[in-house]
Order: structure tokens, then sequence, then C-alpha cells
């Protein structure tokens, strides 16, 4: 059986998710919609010309007209997609997805959207299809990760997260690397995220400095810093609470970068309240973005890497155990797609073929719950990805 996809926003990810959904998705056809059309085109191209058949097409929308993403799905029979524009145009892509009978996935970023999303879960179901949003790397691949990780335990206690996506060979000054859209970064490091501790749910704001800590992740990589950023647990705290003791995520970077952003979240420069400048009102964090985002996008032949670890504690067989499970991912020279666009595209890709399978509950379903953790697991190694579980204790 073949699906018809499309996919909305035809930047990095979403073309990395097209890729995924012709390789894996038995497409028939896949539509690369974009607000600019030679993107669109260009990312349809690439995808036909990697996969060695005319799959993709093209097509103009702008997704802030709600009736004209609904016109498109419509127009095209698509079973599923994946929005992969800024996150503030999710919920309304959501409601337009149950107008057309579409599932979706995205790439999310923000809890507070994905909550609302979740929230259509009535009008999802009574359209027989699926909202998962947080798709992505983390949210998303960590959070599926995170249900492959519990389901290796009998009665699963402790789950920590590290993640981050870094450079491969870090640059001064910066020692960092944009392989995603700027707004995605700084919406990381504005706000706070959820936590389960001592089985409590909890908010934690960014940057806290108590709860820096330095993890040594081995050879090549070694030491990196971590530390708490909004949002990378998503919806997990609300599912689980009441089932683990301990759930939480800290993001890692390379050192130096945690002074170097909690210096620019204390000085307000990633606030959206605008500030008056020489008579003009200037919202601080597009200011940022406009002076810092060049700086930080990759140059040719920069490469990242992408790495998240989950240690699970918990019972097995009656016996108290501590499981690590490593994903470290890199630039891929064959098809070309960074370690970000592999993570986080295709994790969307996976959900999205799954939806379009009828493999996901239907309604508004946490990605957590979209897919059972060893079936997840399964997909990553089709796709060559290397995962590590290695038991401490």
């Amino acid at each position: 059986m073949t699906y018809y996809y499309a996919i909305l926003g035809s930047g990095r990810q979403g073309t990395a998710a097209a890729y995924d959904l012709a390789v894996h998705g038995d497409a028939a056809s896949i539509v690369l919609a974009d607000l600019h059309p030679e993107q669109a085109q260009a990312a349809a191209a690439r995808v036909n010309r990697l996969v060695g058949r005319d799959v993709a097409t093209a097509a103009a929308l702008n997704v802030r007209d709600e009736d004209a993403v609904v016109e498109l799905l419509r127009a095209h029979h698509i079973d599923a997609f994946v929005s992969g524009v800024p996150y503030f145009f999710n919920l309304a892509l959501a409601r337009a997805a149950v107008r057309a009978g579409a599932s979706m996935a995205d790439f999310g970023g923000n809890t507070e959207q994905t909550r609302a999303q979740l929230a259509l879960d009535a009008d999802a179901r009574a359209a027989g299809i699926t909202l998962t949003p947080d798709c992505g790397q983390v949210p998303g691949l960590g959070n599926s990760l995170c249900a492959y990780t519990m389901s290796l335990f009998d009665e699963c206690h402790d789950l920590i997260m590290y993640d981050g996506g870094i450079p491969a060979a870090p640059r001064p000054p910066w020692h960092y690397i944009l392989t995603f859209n700027i707004e995605g970064l700084t919406n990381e490091y504005f706000g706070t995220t959820a936590f389960i501790r001592n089985g409590q749910l909890i908010e934690m704001g960014c940057f806290q400095p108590e709860e820096y800590e330095l993890v040594d992740f081995g050879p090549p990589v070694g030491v990196l810093e971590a530390f708490t950023a909004a949002g990378g647990t998503s919806t997990m705290p609300w599912t689980w609470e009441g089932k683990l003791r301990t759930l939480q995520n800290k993001t890692i970077r390379w050192p130096g970068h945690f002074a170097q952003w909690k210096a620019f979240s204390d000085a307000g420069l990633i606030d959206l309240e605008p500030v008056e400048v020489d008579g003009q009102k200037v919202v601080p964090r597009h200011m940022l973005h406009a002076l810092l985002g060049p700086r930080l996008y990759a140059q040719p032949g920069e490469h990242d890497l992408v790495i998240v670890r989950i240690i699970g504690r918990g019972l097995v067989g009656g016996q108290e155990r501590e499981v690590v499970v490593d994903l470290f991912d890199e630039y891929d020279p064959a098809p070309g797609f960074t370690a970000m666009e592999r993570t986080t595209g295709w994790h969307a890709a996976i959900i999205c073929a799954a939806q379009a399978r009828g493999q996901t509950p239907r309604g508004g379903v946490p990605v957590e719950l979209a897919m059972p953790g060893p079936a997840f697991a399964a997909e990553l190694e089709k796709r060559g990805f290397n995962l590590r579980v290695k038991w401490v204790a």
C-alpha cells in the first residue's frame, strides 16, 4: 500500500523528512510546499535525485492562510503531513489538519503550544486522524528513546536525558553552529521546562547555575557541559507523572556556551518585549537573531554531531539496575544530510509514516505514546542509526 504525504516548509529538516518518507514511508507522492516556490522546487528536485524517482513535487503555500492549507491537503489527498515551519504556526495547522482529515506531525519546540494542539484530541478522533506535535530531535526522538528505555525495565523509576547538536570541530569564539532556524535555538533558551523530581512535577528555568554540570561522553567527544533549557521534556512529565521518580533533560554543548548564552539571557537579549533604541521599538531577540545568526550558521565543510544519552534506573527481575542508552550521530556524506537533519527530519518522518499506516492511536497523541519504544528502535536500526545499550549495574 502507498500513501500521500506533504511537507509544509521546505527547509533543511523538511527536506530530510521528505527524503525519509520517499525511502521508508511507502510514498506514492510527497508535496513539498513553501512560501518561496523556488525553495520548494529545489527541495523536491533534491529528493527526486537522491531516491532516483519522481516522487516529490513542489507547491507554493502561505501557511498563514488556513483555508489554503486545507485546500492543498484535500486536493492532494494527503494521508499525513509534517509541519516544518516555526512552532508558532502549528496550532492553526493542527486545526487545518482536522478540517482536511490529514494526520499531522511537526517539529514543535514549544510545550505550551504542543499542549494546546493535543487539546484538539476529540476533534482529531472525530476526524479519524492523529496529531503528534513535538517531533524532531529533542523534543521528539528523545521522547521516543525515553519510551524505549522504559521498555527495558519491569518497572522504571528514573529517566535522565542529555542531548544536543554540536559542531564536530568547534571553532572560536562561539564553539557552536546552527543547523536549524535560530528561532528554534532562542526558543529553547527562554522560559521554563518541566521535570519530575522525587515524584513531583516541578518547573525549571533556563540556565539555572545550580543545575550546571560537566559530563564525560568518552572518546572522541570527551567532556561537555550540561544545563537546563526550555521544553526538552515536552509532554513527558504529564504523561508519566505518578509513574516516575525522576524525569529530567539537560542540553549539552562544548564548554563555554553556557556562560555566553546565560550572559545574553541575563542582559535581556532573548526577551520578546520591545525596548526603545534611538527612538525606535526593537524586539531584543530579533536584534540578536540579526546580529548573531549569520555568525553561527555552518560554513562549507563544517559538520555536526548529535548526541542523545538516556540513563534509566529501575527494576529488572526484582533487582535494581541502571542502563545507559546512547545515540551518537554525524553528518552522512552520501545523501548529504547533517546529523541534525537526520535526527530531526527522520524522526518526524517515522511518526508521520506510522500515522499514515494507521499504526498510531487516533486523536491528539503525545510523541512518547505515538509508537511503542521497541518498534521505534527498530525503525532507527533500519536507517543505520547506532543505538548503544549498556547495562551498568
